[in-house]
C-alpha cells in the first residue's frame, strides 16, 4: 500500500462526501424535483452503487460513461464510480452520434449510464457499433479493431423497465450501505472529460482525485463558499464548470444544492425564489434569458447573494443591470478550462468596475504567466500565450502522449490562449491560439465547422470565427468565398450545416466575401476577420438569421 492510498491520509472524491456525511449526517445535501436527500442518505446510496458496480465486474481503472441530463442519480454515479477506483467519463449529451460513438470507442467503457431522455441517442450509438477504424483513431493509439460495446447498461432517474437495460434501483437492490474497501490513491485518475480541441475530434482530459480536490479548495476560498449556502445546479453536469467548480466544492464544504435538468428561465426563477437560493452560477446567456423573462420583475430574489459568470465574456450591460436590480448580489467573473479542472483566474466583486474586460488574477492554488514561442516568460503589457503551474493541472490527454507532451513544454501547461497581464497583475485574454469559439458557454472548434463548410460544393474558402454577441457571448460566424460561378445564400448554407453538426456548432451568421485575407505564407488571417466583423451582431440588431431561431444551447429538445 502506498502512502497516498493509505486510509489514514487519503483524500479522494469519495472521501469528500463521506466526511461531509460525518459532519452533517441529517443536513439537506440535494433537492431534486420533490425529493430531498440528506448527506447520510447520499453517502449510503453512493456506497450501494459502488458495491453493485464491483459485483458487475467493474474494477479499478475501468471506464464508466454517463450520457445524462442533470439529476440526483448523476451525482450518485459520480461518487460511486470514484469509490470503486474506476474512472467516470461524462459525455456531452448535445453531441452528434458520430462524436459520442468516437468518445465511447476511444475510452472503451465497461458500463454506460443514461437518463431516459438520452436513451434513444444511446441506443442509436450502440446500434452503430462497432465504429469504423479511422486514421485518426489509429494515430491516437487505438487498435484498428473497435472496442467492445459497454456490457453494463443502466437507465438512471427512472423505474421503467427497458429491454436490454437495467435501472439503477434494480442494480442496487440488496447491496450494502457501508463504504467499499478498495485501495485508491489520491493520484489515480478519477475522471476523463472530453473537450473539443483544434482538431475536429474531442480529446480526453485525465483529472486525478488530487487535481480535483486542490481545485475544490481554490473554489471554496476564492468564491467564498459557506456551509449555509444554497446553490442551484442548472448548468449541465457533463461540463467541468458545474460539476467541479460548484457541485464538488459544495458537497466538500457541506452546503445544500438544488438540481435542475436545464436552465429554463421560468423554472429557474421559481427555484431561485422558492428554495431561497443564495449562490448561482451560469454563463451570461442564461442570465440574460432569465432577466428578460416576464416573471423576472415579480420574482423575489432577495436571498441571492453571490453570482458567478463564466464560460464566456460577461457584457457590461449584464453587470450594470444586475447591480441595479439586485444591489445585494456580489458578482464574480471566472476564467479557466477543463485541463485545469477548470478554475484558473477570478475577477472579484470589488474589481468589476476597476478592471472591466479582465478575467482577474490567478486563484488560490494557481500560478499563471505569459510565455513567448521560445519559452521565455514575458513582463506585464506584453502579449503571449497564457501558461499555468498548479496542482489543478490535468495528468494528460487519454491515449494521446504526443499531444500531452506538447502542452507541457518548458515546464508549464500551455492553454493555447493569448493574453497579457497589466501592471497590477490582472489578466486579459485577447485571442485563442487554439482557434476556439466559446458560444453560450460551449466550446466550438472552428476547424470542425470549417471541415463541414468545405464539403459544400460551392465553397472555395472558409474561415470560422467568433464575433461578440450580446446574448451568446460569441456567435459562431462563417466567412466564405465561393467558387467561381457558384451560387449560395446564407439560409442554404445553414441548412447544409444543420444536417452535419450539433445545433450549438451551427453558425449564427454567414458572411460572403470575394476573398479571405491571408499572410505571405497563405494562412487565412482570422484576427483581421475578427476586427472586420466585430460589430456584425450589432449591425444585425443582435439577432440571428431569419432561417435560424436557436434556443439556449443547454435546453433539452
Amino acid at each position: 500500500m502506498t502512502q497516498s492510498s493509505a486510509p489514514w491520509r487519503r483524500q479522494t472524491l469519495g472521501d469528500t462526501l463521506h466526511r461531509s456525511r460525518m459532519r452533517h449526517p441529517h443536513k439537506r445535501a440535494l433537492l431534486w424535483r420533490d425529493e430531498c436527500v440528506s448527506y447520510g442518505e447520499l453517502d449510503e446510496r453512493a456506497n450501494q452503487l459502488s458495491h453493485a458496480l464491483l459485483a458487475q465486474g467493474v474494477r479499478k481503472g475501468d471506464r464508466v460513461s454517463i450520457l445524462a441530463t442533470n439529476c440526483l442519480d448523476f451525482v450518485i454515479v459520480h461518487f460511486a464510480v470514484a469509490r470503486t477506483g474506476a474512472i467516470l467519463v461524462p459525455v456531452n449529451f448535445m453531441l452528434e452520434q458520430t462524436d459520442i460513438l468516437y468518445i465511447l470507442n476511444h475510452c472503451r467503457p465497461k458500463a454506460l449510464f443514461v437518463t431516459p431522455n438520452r436513451l434513444r441517442v444511446a441506443e442509436d450509438v450502440l446500434a452503430a457499433w462497432p465504429p469504423a477504424a479511422t486514421a485518426d483513431s489509429v494515430r491516437r493509439g487505438l487498435s484498428r479493431e473497435a472496442a467492445q460495446a459497454p456490457s453494463l447498461r443502466v437507465v438512471i432517474d427512472s423505474t421503467e423497465t427497458v429491454p436490454g437495460w437495467t435501472t439503477l434501483a434494480e442494480l442496487c437492490v440488496g447491496q450494502p450501505r457501508e463504504e467499499l474497501d478498495v485501495e485508491i490513491s489520491d493520484t489515480d485518475v478519477a475522471q476523463i472529460l472530453y473537450t473539443s480541441g483544434t482538431e475536429s475530434r474531442p480529446k480526453g482530459v485525465m483529472l486525478t482525485h488530487q487535481n480535483l480536490i486542490w481545485e475544490y479548495a481554490s473554489c471554496i476560498v476564492d468564491f467564498e463558499f459557506q456551509p449555509d449556502d444554497v446553490l442551484v445546479h442548472a448548468m449541465p453536469f457533463f461540463h467541468s464548470a458545474q460539476l467541479h467548480a460548484f457541485l464538488g466544492p459544495s458537497v466538500y464544504i457541506g452546503s445544500t444544492g438544488v438540481i435542475l435538468d436545464s436552465p429554463e428561465p421560468g423554472r429557474l426563477l421559481r427555484t431561485l425564489e422558492g428554495a431561497r437560493v443564495t449562490q448561482f452560477f451560469c454563463p451570461p446567456t442564461v442570465w440574460i434569458a432569465m432577466t428578460n423573462h416576464p416573471d423576472y420583475p415579480h420574482t423575489d430574489l432577495t436571498a441571492l447573494r453571490k453570482c458567478y459568470f463564466g464560460a464566456a465574456a460577461t457584457p457590461m450591460e449584464v453587470l450594470e443591470s444586475a447591480a441595479r436590480d439586485l444591489p445585494q448580489v456580489r458578482i464574480w467573473n471566472t476564467y479557466g478550462q477543463t485541463e485545469v479542472a477548470p478554475f484558473a483566474t477570478v475577477l472579484r466583486p470589488e474589481e468589476q468596475r476597476i478592471k472591466p474586460g479582465s478575467v482577474g488574477r490567478p486563484c488560490l492554488n494557481m500560478e499563471t504567466a505569459i510565455m513567448d514561442e521560445e519559452g521565455n516568460l514575458l513582463p506585464p503589457g506584453q502579449l503571449g500565450e497564457i501558461v499555468h503551474r498548479s496542482p489543478h493541472v490535468m495528468l494528460g490527454y487519454y491515449a494521446d502522449e504526443a499531444r500531452t507532451e506538447g502542452v507541457f513544454a518548458h515546464g508549464w501547461f500551455h492553454t493555447g490562449d493569448l493574453g497579457f497581464f497589466d501592471a497590477d497583475g490582472f489578466l486579459t485574454v485577447v485571442d485563442r491560439k487554439k482557434d476556439m469559439v466559446k458560444t453560450g458557454g460551449e466550446n466550438v472548434s472552428s476547424l470542425e465547422v470549417e471541415e463541414v463548410l468545405y464539403q459544400h460544393p460551392g465553397v472555395q474558402e472558409a474561415a470560422v470565427i467568433g464575433v461578440p454577441h450580446p446574448y451568446w457571448g460569441e456567435a459562431v460566424t462563417a466567412v466564405l468565398a465561393l467558387r467561381p460561378g457558384a451560387a449560395a445564400d446564407a439560409g442554404e448554407v445553414l441548412s447544409f450545416c444543420r444536417r452535419r453538426l450539433a445545433s450549438f456548432k451551427v453558425p449564427k451568421y454567414v458572411v460572403f466575401a470575394d476573398a479571405l485575407p491571408k499572410n505571405p505564407s497563405g494562412k487565412i488571417l482570422k484576427r483581421e476577420l475578427r476586427v472586420r466583423y466585430r460589430d456584425l451582431a450589432q449591425q444585425m440588431g443582435g439577432a440571428t438569421p431569419q432561417s435560424e431561431t436557436p434556443a439556449p444551447p443547454t435546453d433539452i429538445v
